[in-house]
């Protein structure tokens, strides 16, 4: 059977199941709203099933892969929840000290995608941190919904407080260069941007479809920025032109990339939402500006 891509699905599923998977309706709400567009025999939630993230089938990286190394690190986050546990991918035949990636993933936590896209990083020849964000609530649980409801029980601000000990980290680390990178999704591309804020020498800041802070913090942006949105997040695009009025006001360097017609998550390829063209283009165009400001 061929693999489901997003044109498969009737747009307003697409975007109950963006309202679902970030915390706008629960899973009752969905179904009961997708039921209507459910066709050729199709319940609720066999839509939401097929909508669900395919781990095993989109992994690019095994974690057996001969060119990587990979482990977990746990170390202090005294302003945050006390201790952070993070997955770390690294090149198993590196040459001297290389630069580092702190990778932030969605409103999940540590899922098998986010291990892969460390892992890629890897493969590029740099060091990548993923991070757990729900570390401190027993991590990741193995269960994207159970995953997103203990996502709702976090403190934001201690969790904040996570990513920025992980930054440290990795500049810290003495097999670094001491140049910090970060990439993130969704969830994590709006960390991404706040990093940014927050992060005076952070080297390079890289938000896919993410949340933008407020125009007084942009102000404080140093790092240059390459920015990923898809051209039908209407939710996230809305936040754009204030974002990018800032970013010139304050002289910060940007890239800034819209895929049209692609939808919210594009570059995540376990689920139809994957757009492969502008995957793989958005990736490129990363790992070409982590190579120019890193090294």
């Amino acid at each position: 059977m061929p693999r489901q891509t997003a044109s498969d699905f009737h747009p307003e599923i697409l975007k109950l199941f963006d309202k679902y998977v970030h915390g706008a309706i629960p899973r009752p709400e969905f179904l009961k709203a997708a039921a209507r567009y459910a066709v050729a025999g199709l319940t609720a939630e066999a839509l939401l099933e097929a909508l669900s993230p395919k781990f095993a089938e989109a992994q690019q990286v095994p974690a057996t892969d001969a060119r990587i190394k990979t482990r977990f690190v746990e170390f202090p986050s005294p302003q945050g929840y006390g201790r952070v546990r993070a997955y770390l991918a690294t090149p198993a035949k590196a040459a001297g000290k290389l630069p580092t990636v702190l990778v932030v993933h969605e409103n999940r936590g540590l899922n098998p995608h986010i291990e892969d896209i460390a892992r890629r990083l890897a493969v590029d020849n740099f060091i990548a941190l993923a991070p757990d964000a729900l570390f401190p609530l027993g991590g990741y649980p193995g269960d994207e919904d159970k995953a997103r409801d203990l996502f709702g029980k976090l403190d934001q601000a201690k969790t904040r407080n996570d990513f920025l000990a992980a930054a440290d980290y990795l500049k810290r680390l003495p097999e670094g260069n001491g140049k910090v990178g970060v990439v993130g999704f969704c969830y994590g591309g709006g960390v991404a941007n706040f990093l940014a804020t927050r992060i005076p020498d952070l080297a390079a800041a890289v938000p896919f479809y993410g949340a933008q802070p407020a125009a007084a913090e942009a102000a404080k942006i140093k790092a240059p920025l390459q920015i990923h949105y898809a051209g039908n997040d209407e939710r996230i695009n809305a936040g754009w032109p204030a974002y990018e009025a800032a970013l010139k006001a304050a002289g910060v360097k940007y890239q800034e990339y819209t895929y049209p017609g692609v939808e919210h998550g594009f570059n995540n390829d376990t689920t139809p939402r994957y757009d492969a063209a502008a995957a793989k283009l958005a990736w490129q165009r990363t790992i070409d500006f982590f190579n120019k400001t890193l090294r």
